[in-house]
């Protein structure tokens, strides 16, 4: 497809269009799949069409790209749900944060671990990010299985006063990051976190090409989103 930016073994991903309002609708409005993002509370498609793919499409000035990818199954097309590699900073992709939402029909397949690590390689080699995090509620076990696979380390455990806490939010949050300097040492060494099999595709390298924006520092701002917010972790692998 010409408007794929990644391939990896098993999957592409691909910017979001305004067409993928009934993917993301049957995505988001999965109680299983949001259990830990906002309790499965359904959603609806005016909150996709107006708040959730417009930040799913929107291209971060410091990147030059989207902050979120579409996952499609190479074999078969379908829409596998989404992968999220945003910087925190609008000015700098010094820190970006990893995140994921399969369908459950994706999961347990490594799929997320699959795409994490195509990205972060990516984001590590070709678009001047320093250091990728990921946070999730600490009874998250799968997604936090995921970030591991993909290279992560735990960094810290926190609590947050949410006002409208989940079960087990009373075990507080966790925090996993991987910088740049630790990629390129495990690489040396080929301690199996490595590249992982992917590319941008010409026209993708074409698109996007190598941002010019300063490579300076960001903030972490730990949250866990709520309502028809896209931006945690939602699929084990």
């Amino acid at each position: 497809m010409d408007d794929v930016f990644l391939t990896t073994e098993r999957m592409t991903l691909r910017p979001f269009t305004a067409g993928d309002a009934g993917p993301v609708l049957a995505l988001h409005d999965d109680p299983s799949v949001m259990r830990f993002i906002n309790g499965g509370r359904p959603t609806t498609r005016e909150a996709v069409e107006t708040r959730a793919l417009p930040r799913l499409m929107h291209v971060h000035p410091c990147l030059g790209t989207p902050g979120y990818w579409a996952a499609e199954s190479r074999e078969t097309g379908a829409f596998l749900g989404w992968f999220e590699f945003r910087p925190l900073a609008e000015d700098t992709p010094a820190v970006v944060e990893l995140g994921y939402r399969l369908h459950t029909v994706a999961w347990g397949r490594g799929l997320a671990t699959e795409g994490a690590r195509a990205l972060i390689d990516t984001g590590f080699t070709a678009y001047g990010v320093r250091r990728v995090k990921a946070d999730t509620m600490a009874v998250n076990t799968a997604s936090r299985r995921v970030m591991e696979k993909a290279g992560l380390s735990l960094v810290r455990r926190y609590t947050e006063d949410w006002p409208h806490p989940l079960p087990g939010s009373e075990y507080g949050e966790v925090e996993y990051a991987l910088t740049r300097e630790v990629w390129v040492e495990r690489r040396a060494g080929d301690d199996g976190h490595g590249v992982s099999p992917c590319r941008p595709t010409a026209r993708a390298r074409a698109a996007y090409g190598r941002p010019s924006a300063p490579r300076g520092t960001a903030p972490d701002a730990a949250r866990r989103p709520t309502g028809d917010d896209v931006g945690d972790l939602g699929a084990p692998a």
